[in-house]
């Protein structure tokens, strides 16, 4: 967890510390490769749901024609337990999750950090509701334990 302070004008002119804290840590994607016709998507997260496993965070895009779906559990052994027993191929992915304020700037200020650091991010995904004052956000980079010393996770 990282706690930083940083100065917040009140009014016109006041100004006081305000302390914010950013959690941070180390997850486990589940990538699954899935044709790119309709019901795929459908029979995975029906395989996931079987098994009682929840999303909490997913992304998915087409890779040289083929759909390429990153997903967040909140049980990574059990879902590929089951990912194997529905011949489902899945393989895993290093990333950091952030919890973050849902508000203008902040991943932008995570970013920063890592670009200072010399963190190259190859991708990232985020999950919030709208009203939400936290956001989680997923980044993709080489090397995870530098990339939390950075951000001070």
């Amino acid at each position: 967890m990282l706690t930083c302070w940083r100065q917040v004008l009140i009014g016109n002119s006041s100004m006081f510390d305000v302390q914010v804290r950013l959690m941070s840590r180390a997850v486990t994607q589940i990538v699954v490769a899935l044709q790119n016709k309709p019901g795929t998507l459908a029979q995975l997260c029906s395989t996931l749901r079987d098994a009682e496993v929840n999303i909490s965070a997913s992304a998915g895009w087409l890779e040289r024609g083929r759909g390429k779906v990153r997903l967040l559990v909140d049980n990574p052994d059990k879902a590929k337990d089951a990912l194997k027993a529905a011949k489902i191929r899945f393989s895993e992915e290093e990333a950091i999750a952030i919890e973050l304020d849902n508000r203008p700037g902040a991943l932008g200020e995570v970013a920063g950090k890592l670009a200072q650091a010399k963190i190259n991010i190859k991708y990232g995904y985020a999950t919030t509701s709208e009203g939400s004052a936290r956001a989680t956000v997923i980044l993709a980079v080489p090397n995870v334990t530098k990339a939390l010393g950075a951000i001070g996770g």
